[in-house]
């Protein structure tokens, strides 16, 4: 399944950091900003998430939640939440329903080696539940500053 922008965005609930749940059609009215990360505590994801947590003031003035989401167990989530001291929510997307409802959930290759993984991609998602902005194959350094900047946009 491909989304596009002006798809409505699939509607999902997580388990997500501190034994809580995340329930995407529950956050309509706020703009959400849904990205997806290969792995807890790896240097790209770590990146990405503190770019986040550092520009979440300006998110919030913009009434918009963050939800990063990975296949790790939210035991992995808490752990790198308290590391990294992230604000925001971490769903955690084991049995991969959501990572696939999504696309994001790819074929991927290193050193020769053909294995399936999270593609690192986000979901810009407006306060009806329509995808307004989609980034994929990201690379992390400025991506949080492009997603703020869209998110003012729309």
């Amino acid at each position: 399944m491909s989304l596009e922008i002006g798809d409505k965005a699939p509607d999902f609930t997580l388990p997500t950091d501190g034994n809580g749940t995340v329930k995407l059609s529950e956050l309509k009215g706020k703009k959400v900003v849904l990205y997806f990360y290969p792995k807890d505590d790896t240097s790209g994801c770590t990146a990405e998430a503190c770019a986040f947590r550092d520009g979440l003031p300006n998110f919030r003035k913009l009434d918009a939640v963050i939800i990063g989401v990975s296949r790790d167990s939210v035991e992995k989530h808490d752990k790198f939440k308290k590391k990294y001291h992230l604000p925001f929510i971490l769903g955690s997307d084991e049995a991969g329903k959501v990572t696939e409802r999504y696309g994001v959930w790819v074929q991927k290759s290193m050193y020769g080696r053909k294995y399936m993984g999270i593609e690192r991609s986000t979901f810009l998602i407006d306060e009806k539940g329509v995808i307004k902005g989609l980034w994929r194959k990201v690379k992390v350094p400025g991506h949080a500053e492009e997603v703020l900047a869209a998110a003012k946009a729309s």
